[in-house]
């Protein structure tokens, strides 16, 4: 199961690592006009809708990434089986659609429907769509049907699977979403306490998008709070008002940036540099604008006990500042922009504090992500199993220069070619592959082209590290399959 989580955690950095840029442009448009949001602005309106147009499809990129990383090869109709199922099952559970199915009138569907858009759907989406592809893109059909035969019929069964994943998703979307709803309105009686729970289980239903529910609960004026709305037009009450905001500053603008920079210190010396290229962009993101995504994703998979701890810490933000009574807001989310426009409006109360706070949160998360990241061996980005090497034995010095295609050639058939060889696949540094017979390998004709090791997992899979230049080497082997 660990081992399938970290895999959907590599499969999720692709699009992970295209957020801070749109995060940031964003973040700036915002910051030119906060209150128009680009109407009065022409460079805020472009910067802002430049960023939306990524961000707001973040269930989208999920659907195309965790399908072209999770299939056996990375074929371009896996990526599109994944946004085939994406807009199978939105479509369908959209509000017009349950209305016109249900004769229920549009402002009357469950809100459910209005939140079926959302990252855990992606990844649904993209989970069903590699699976077809593992088991149809090789199925040949009678000859009257042969043109959809292979990987014209993976697109196909994706449909037919979504569909019965959107009758199922029918009954038990709502029940849950509203459930949650009833949840948040239980909670919200139960002042900083209350705060504290709210912050826990919005984070930890960050990957199941389930967390608007609770947003609608307490931002909005769902059950008479609309925390947001109040604070910014300065109706409420001065240390209250904001309380379902005010915690996630310190989190947001110190915590995770914190959390990232104990990723890096862990990760192993040669994935520095790509860890660092990564989380860097992703604190700036996440203290400039509150978008934290980037560095979410790219370890709530890899490491789901580590997000577990994040959650907690969150949930203790909270309650921290609703207890002393610290507020500030967001309109956007809870980062520096939103933090300096939030400080001089008449409800925020003692906002220097959340900076105070927020620092105390950053010795906390990097003492406490590098203990347990190192004591458990948490395989956080820059960590994961890809790059235990086993030494190979062949000589480093070798002189011989061989061509990414030759290279690839002398390894395929020493893999055993198109008898033995199941699927080609590669991760940063190796080859992922899958062999009918491990005997069948020649193990020494590997080493001999110069790869630094081998690394075999079990009977049918085993890995060859080849360096940075792997996508090439693995481009050239299925090339070759027939």
């Amino acid at each position: 199961m660990m081992k399938y989580l970290q895999r959907l955690g590599r499969s999720l950095m692709l699009p992970v690592a295209v957020l801070p840029a749109a995060a940031i442009l964003m973040g700036i448009g915002y910051w030119i006009d906060p209150s128009g949001w680009g109407e009065g602005n022409v460079i805020a309106a472009f910067l802002i809708t430049a960023g939306s147009s990524i961000i707001d499809n973040i269930p989208i990129l999920f659907a195309l990434g965790v399908a072209l990383g999770m299939a056996k090869e990375r074929d371009g109709s896996a990526a599109l089986s994944g946004l085939v199922a994406y807009l199978v099952i939105t479509t369908l559970l959209s509000p017009n659609s349950v209305g016109m199915l249900t004769g229920v009138e549009i402002e009357n569907v469950n809100a459910a429907f209005g939140n079926i858009g959302n990252a855990f759907i992606g990844i649904l989406s993209g989970l069903v769509a590699a699976n077809m592809y593992n088991r149809f893109s090789n199925v040949q059909l009678p000859d009257a049907l042969a043109f959809f035969s292979g990987k014209r019929l993976v697109p196909i069964m994706t449909s037919v699977s979504m569909l019965i994943a959107s009758a199922v998703l029918f009954f038990v979307w709502p029940f849950v979403y509203s459930g949650l709803v009833s949840f948040a309105e239980a909670i919200s009686t139960l002042g900083s306490i209350g705060a504290g729970l709210y912050g826990f289980f919005n984070r930890l239903l960050i990957p199941t998008g389930l967390h608007h529910a609770l947003n609608s609960v307490f931002w909005f004026d769902v059950a008479g709070i609309n925390d947001i709305g109040n604070f910014w037009a300065g109706t409420g009450e001065k240390g209250t008002t904001g309380m379902y905001q005010a915690g996630f500053f310190p989190i947001m603008m110190f915590g995770l940036p914190a959390a990232a920079l104990a990723m890096y210190h862990t990760a192993k010396s040669k994935r520095k540099k790509q860890t660092a290229s990564l989380l860097l962009a992703a604190s700036f993101a996440a203290f400039l604008t509150g978008v934290t995504e980037p560095i979410e994703f790219a370890f709530m998979f890899l490491a789901p006990a580590l997000y577990v701890v994040h959650a907690a810490l969150t949930g203790l933000s909270l309650f921290i500042a609703a207890t002393f009574q610290w507020t500030a807001g967001f309109g956007f989310s809870a980062g520096l922009i939103d933090f300096a426009l939030s400080s001089r409006l008449p409800l925020a109360n003692q906002p220097y504090m959340l900076l105070l706070q927020g620092l105390a949160f950053f010795i906390v998360y990097y003492m406490l992500f590098r203990f347990l990241i190192v004591k458990f061996n948490l395989k956080t980005p820059g960590r994961e199993d890809d790059d235990v090497l086993e030494p190979s034995k062949s000589d480093s010095t070798t002189e011989t220069v061989q061509t990414t295609a030759m290279m690839a050639k002398e390894i395929y058939e020493a893999l055993g070619g198109d008898n033995n060889v199941l699927s080609v696949d590669n991760c940063i540094t190796r080859l992922r592959l899958e062999v009918r017979e491990m005997d069948n390998v020649d193990q020494k004709r590997i080493k001999s082209t110069g790869v630094p090791g081998i690394y075999i997992i079990d009977k049918h899979n085993i890995q060859v590290v080849v360096g940075t230049n792997v996508q090439f080497v693995a481009d050239e082997m299925m090339k070759m399959r027939k």
